[in-house]
């Protein structure tokens, strides 16, 4: 990244592979973290359909996971080398790690995480119900402690979704727009373009509860309903009189106090999905669209409307392998009226997980209109699927207030990574993705799970 760059080199030992399967299982155990925000909520999902002809259960397609080989493998194998794997044992649901990341945005980060997953009921079609915790800091000065929960009852009849977040965060901002160049316009136009690319920092205090339920009408489809509080406090941004900051210049024209706001608001979608996991899919679709309308009466600064739409779809390409995947994603938000604050605009990495646009910072463009559109080569390197591969691409657009409209400029991101298989029974892995943006723009991003 132009701004929050992270360069990593590794020359790792040849002569002892006792010493190498030392480091990486040191390497394997610090490292366990999500994008921007520490921990993106786990991505919405639903059911996949459970029912055949005549009213049978379709039983969902199981995976020889003795083959496979994960990070609880490697650390039992070099705990206890000489202890034989049991096929029978039932891994733990809950995991507790520490929680070291690195990403442009974030910086360096340190803390504490703790995982859990267990499916309820005995329908064997119920989803994984997911929660999390975390607390840590960042060599950016970021605080950030969260809990969230993805949790479908028996039979995936309900999915309840939600979050809360307090936290102390350091926001990069590089103006408004998709990176166009503002010439003819006034002084504050250009200032808001940021037609240099330059970064301004934004410090605040942010809280954020949101919970969501969703009921299943059809087979397949669901209706959800459900509300969203963020909060921010005490925003401190270089000289923001006189229009001499992007964020002040929208603050200014949209009627927004320079140092606090909430976006508070009613959120209402319909949901189709038929993937076969959440955390990492080999095959299905995934649809969500939805209305979020902040109002004044219940605490937003200002009102608005904006509808968000989010498809994915994703095709297994090999029997043997099913890893082997080709995934789609498009996910955009659109203002139909009122004004959003300047830190909630739809951008990069501004999606529900945070994961979108790798290659460049979150919210690096952002406009009241925005779309993006990923795709994504997944594929198996060692037998046993501890090790995998993927390469990336991603164009994102947005309009500005200076002309440009949605769907006029496109600006790409492009990348590599590898993953490594951190849980087989839920199919969660470590993703370490280095990515490319224009601009200059490039980083080391580091999740957990996939993007999409």
């Amino acid at each position: 990244m132009k701004f929050y760059t992270l360069t990593v080199q590794s020359n790792l030992p040849y002569k002892k592979f006792s010493l190498l399967r030392l480091l990486l299982s040191c390497l394997f155990i610090g490292i366990n973290s999500l994008a921007y925000s520490q921990v993106g909520a786990p991505a919405d999902s639903l059911k996949a359909d459970s029912l055949g002809a005549k009213g049978r259960k379709i039983h969902p397609r199981t995976y020889n996971l003795n083959k496979q080989y994960d990070f609880g493998d490697l650390t039992r194998n070099i705990l206890h080398p000489k202890k034989k794997t049991d096929t029978l044992h039932k891994a733990s649901g809950i995991t507790i790690v520490p929680n070291v990341a690195a990403n442009p945005t974030i910086g360096a980060q340190l803390g504490i995480k703790a995982v859990a997953g267990k499916k309820l009921g005995d329908d064997p079609n119920t989803l994984l119900s997911i929660a999390a915790t975390s607390a840590s800091y960042t060599s950016k000065g970021i605080l950030f402690f969260y809990i969230n929960h993805n949790i479908f009852t028996p039979g995936n009849k309900w999915n309840f979704q939600g979050n809360l977040v307090v936290s102390k965060t350091v926001t990069p901002d590089y103006g408004l727009g998709i990176g166009q160049a503002e010439d003819e316009g006034t002084a504050a136009d250009k200032v808001l373009a940021d037609n240099a690319r330059k970064a301004y920092a934004i410090h605040s205090y942010y809280f954020n509860a949101r919970e969501k339920a969703y009921k299943e009408i059809a087979k397949n489809l669901f209706l959800g309903a459900g509300m969203s509080f963020e909060v921010r406090r005490k925003i401190q941004n270089k000289d923001t009189t006189n229009n001499a900051t992007p964020s002040s210049v929208y603050n200014n024209q949209h009627g927004f106090p320079q140092d606090h706001y909430a976006a508070d608001g009613f959120l209402f979608n319909v949901e189709y999905t038929s993937r076969d996991n959440p955390n990492r899919a080999y095959t299905g679709i995934y649809f969500d669209a939805g209305i979020r309308a902040n109002q004044t009466w219940i605490g937003s600064t200002k009102n608005s409307l904006q509808f968000t739409t989010d498809f994915r779809k994703y095709f297994s390409l090999s029997d043997i392998n099913p890893e082997t995947v080709l995934a789609f994603w498009n996910w955009g938000s659109y203002l139909l009226s009122g004004s959003i604050p300047y830190l909630e605009l739809p951008g990069t990495a501004r999606d529900g997980a945070f994961r979108s646009g790798r290659g460049y910072t979150a919210q690096y463009f952002k406009g009241t209109e925005f779309n993006d559109t990923e795709a994504e080569f997944r594929f198996p390197i060692l037998a046993n699927k501890f090790i995998s591969g993927v390469a990336f691409g991603s164009m994102q657009t947005a309009n500005d207030e200076h002309g440009t409209k949605l769907f006029q400029v496109f600006q790409p991101g492009y990348g590599a990574g590898l993953r490594v298989l951190f849980n087989k029974a839920t199919r969660t892995n470590l993703a370490l993705d280095y990515a490319f943006g224009k601009f200059g723009n490039r980083g080391f991003f580091l999740n957990l799970n996939e993007s999409f």
